[in-house]
């Protein structure tokens, strides 16, 4: 059983504005508890008991909220990155990259997931590195599309054609085994690179694929949520309303 994450929540979401102007996204609240509260309870309640979590925009009241979420048998993290402005999430990972000594995930910070998809991502497999993915019949530009054969992920990447796709990455990974200091190790050397702060941190995922070592979990029909823009406040509040009642 995988017991450490890692949250990225250092952006401000600048794609939320005027939402987002004095308010981090992972401090949104949907249907009375804050997105990474949100997170921060599927992942503990499915065993998770040590979670990092790196910060950046106004990261004082990140670390209030977590402070907050703060409870027995979950030791919580906060991990600042001052390059937030001007590095993409691959800094993020950078600045995490100490946390990646055992096996962990990695939850981007504004993934909104299901108690059923923490689950089925903790369950064993044998890939090193497993990308959660969801199906649909078409993905469009801002999609962080995939190409798999069976299991395999092959290429992930917004720039993937229509052709070469047949999944779509939520935003949700587990490391497991050489898996972890794989990834550490081709962050440390991506970021040395000229180029290293603009990237996402699934282009390494994507430089890691020819290995034969990067696999896929699907959780096709289970409930996930992506909050990037307005409207998909009103989308998620719905996932959300539903999680509550059912919880009740």
């Amino acid at each position: 059983m995988i017991k450490k994450a890692i949250i990225l929540s250092a952006g401000q979401g600048s794609r939320l504005l005027p939402l987002t102007a004095n308010l981090p996204k992972c401090l949104i609240e949907f249907s009375g508890k804050s997105l990474i509260a949100w997170q921060v309870d599927a992942l503990f309640d499915n065993g998770v008991s040590e979670i990092d979590v790196v910060t950046g925009f106004m990261t004082e009241a990140v670390e209030a909220e977590l402070a907050r979420l703060a409870r027995p048998g979950l030791t919580i993290t906060t991990r600042f990155n001052p390059f937030y402005k001007v590095a993409d999430n691959l800094g993020s990972c950078w600045i995490a990259r100490e946390a990646m000594g055992e096996d962990f995930l990695i939850l981007n910070g504004d993934t909104l997931v299901s108690q059923e998809i923490v689950a089925q991502v903790l369950q064993p497999h044998d890939w090193p590195i497993a990308v959660t993915v969801d199906v649909k019949l078409a993905y469009d530009s801002d999609d962080m599309k995939v190409s798999r054969v069976g299991e395999q992920l092959h290429a992930i990447g917004k720039t993937l054609t229509a052709a070469q796709s047949n999944a779509e990455s939520i935003g949700f990974l587990a490391f497991r085994g050489e898996g972890a200091a794989l990834f550490r190790d081709t962050v440390e050397a991506y970021m040395r690179t000229p180029a290293g702060v603009e990237n996402w941190y699934l282009k390494i995922i994507d430089a890691i694929a020819p290995s034969g070592k990067v696999g896929t979990v699907s959780i096709e029909g289970m409930e996930w949520g992506e909050v990037d823009f307005l409207n998909d406040i009103e989308v998620v509040t719905k996932l959300t309303d539903g999680w509550t009642k059912a919880a009740q």
